[in-house]
């Protein structure tokens, strides 16, 4: 029990992590177009945020997130069921993770470009992938929490209407900021 409730931890301090780490990727593109003296001064002081987020709290969360996962899954016994019909949720769950930490290292990516000073990304498409947290987040927890209640069908459209609907949303945001 008190496992789970360390996992349970350091997964909500590493999508925390995930969720703000974007937020300064955008801020210190944005700082782009400000003038030599105010971009000098914002890009330090983002790259000193971005460092203490990622190696401070993002790093150590995810690490220690897929330390304590397994651990949590062997003493509880669902390792048995991984292979079974009853636990495709728990396997769709691992695919999801493992995707999880695809986009946890494209974001790793992203800040060590940013901290040489290289933007690759516009502060719009940061938005977008942004984003890809939450979609993750809804999809795992969902799974964590639902297991085998919901039809693998159902989820997916699920899944394709919430990223409709954050598209949506920050194509909204776009067209009120530029107003």
């Amino acid at each position: 029990m008190y496992l789970k409730a360390v996992h349970i931890i350091f997964v909500v301090t590493w999508f925390a992590g995930m969720f703000y780490m974007p937020r300064l990727f955008i801020y210190n593109t944005e700082a782009e177009n400000r003038s030599t003296e105010e971009k000098k001064i914002l890009h330090a002081q983002f790259a000193l945020m971005m460092k203490r987020l990622w190696y401070g709290i993002t790093v150590p969360s995810a690490a220690l997130t897929i330390i304590f996962g397994p651990v949590v899954m062997f003493v509880d016994g669902w390792d048995k069921l991984l292979f079974a019909e009853a636990g495709r949720w728990l396997l769709i769950k691992i695919i999801l993770v493992f995707l999880l930490y695809g986009y946890f290292f494209s974001l790793h990516c992203i800040f060590k470009q940013q901290q040489r000073g290289v933007f690759r990304y516009t502060s719009q498409q940061l938005r977008i992938w942004n984003e890809v947290a939450t979609v993750f987040l809804v999809a795992i927890v969902l799974l964590a929490v639902v297991k085998q209640s919901i039809s693998l069908v159902w989820g997916l459209v699920g899944l394709v209407l919430l990223i409709i609907l954050l598209v949506l949303a920050i194509k909204i945001y776009k067209t009120l900021r530029s107003k």
